[in-house]
């Protein structure tokens, strides 16, 4: 059974001003997304699950269908919206910010029976990163709670033009995730990288492993989620806090605590690039065009003759 890969694309890019997930940023028209699912097929993906809104389904599903990939990979769309949530709950008034990211993973339940990698829509993995995920989701097909994460190093993902989100990873000597904080307002200041939290900055140190949102699941994953989500929207911190939100990490770091589950760090030595802002739109094509002219990417990505 071929993995599948999940792309999270329901975000609105308030910071980037516009669809960044639909952005065209390769030589031919090509976005981020493009060369994700490209190395996923490389890496022997069998489908891509998209999650994305109402509000530009039309347009997305009008450009990503399985012809623009040249049929080599199957294509589900599935969707997230602030009123998703498990019977008996409601919108708390007031509300506005979508519920995170497992909230976002909770969509491909349905449509999702094998073993799975969840990826952002607006950040380049690279492809030795597919292949390190893709063989280990082959090896735990049939298991429960052998879940993997790709870790890069946190000098590695940063944005030159603004705070960045990352799960903040400790690990053991085996490899396996210890745990894993999210941290949502990280930058350099000075020769210094740090984290805001309450009006102060904390120092991280530049090799700390941290998720970029790379992680590999079995589809049980979505029962913990269900079951977590609503202890999350139960909290008294949750109902206090109209922006709190259902982080990835979150979760991972409950299942470890209690034991059920392990998560394998998958060590990526890659340099990780993605449109936060605007201004980081000119060092993504640019970055791109490199790895087009290097021959690790064809010039143009699915043969379409732009």
């Amino acid at each position: 059974m071929k993995p599948t890969l999940l792309i999270l694309a329901a975000g609105m890019g308030s910071r980037y001003g516009s669809l960044k997930q639909m952005d065209e940023l390769g030589p031919c028209g090509e976005t981020i997304m493009d060369y994700s699912i490209y190395d996923a097929v490389r890496a022997g993906f069998g489908k891509v699950v998209f999650v994305i809104r109402h509000s530009f389904a039309d347009a997305f599903k009008e450009i990503f269908t399985s012809e623009r990939f040249g049929g080599k990979i199957e294509v589900e769309f599935v969707f997230q919206e602030l009123e998703y949530l498990p019977e008996g709950y409601s919108v708390p008034e007031g509300r506005e910010k979508p519920w995170g990211t497992n909230h976002a993973v909770m969509m491909g339940k349905e449509v999702i029976n094998e073993p799975f990698a969840v990826i952002n829509a607006d950040d380049f993995y690279g492809k030795e990163s597919f292949r390190i995920m893709g063989d280990y989701l082959r090896q735990i097909a049939g298991t429960r709670g052998n879940y993997a994460m790709v870790g890069y190093h946190l000098e590695n993902t940063l944005s030159e033009f603004g705070t960045v989100s990352r799960g903040i990873c400790v690990t053991d000597d085996d490899s396996n995730l210890v745990s894993v904080v999210e941290r949502t307002s990280i930058q350099r200041k000075g020769r210094d990288i740090c984290y805001s939290e309450d009006g102060k900055d904390y120092p991280l140190a530049p090799n700390t492993f941290v998720s970029m949102n790379f992680w590999g699941f079995t589809p049980e994953y979505f029962d913990h989620s269900e079951e977590m989500f609503k202890a999350f929207l139960d909290a008294e911190s949750t109902k206090s806090n109209l922006k709190a939100e259902y982080f990835i990490p979150y979760v991972v770091d409950v299942l470890i605590n209690r034991g059920e589950a392990r998560i394998k760090v998958l060590e990526c030595d890659a340099k990780w690039f993605g449109v936060t802002y605007k201004e980081d739109r000119a060092f993504v094509v640019a970055k791109l065009n490199e790895l087009v002219e290097k021959g690790v990417y064809p010039k143009d990505l699915w043969n379409r003759g732009k």
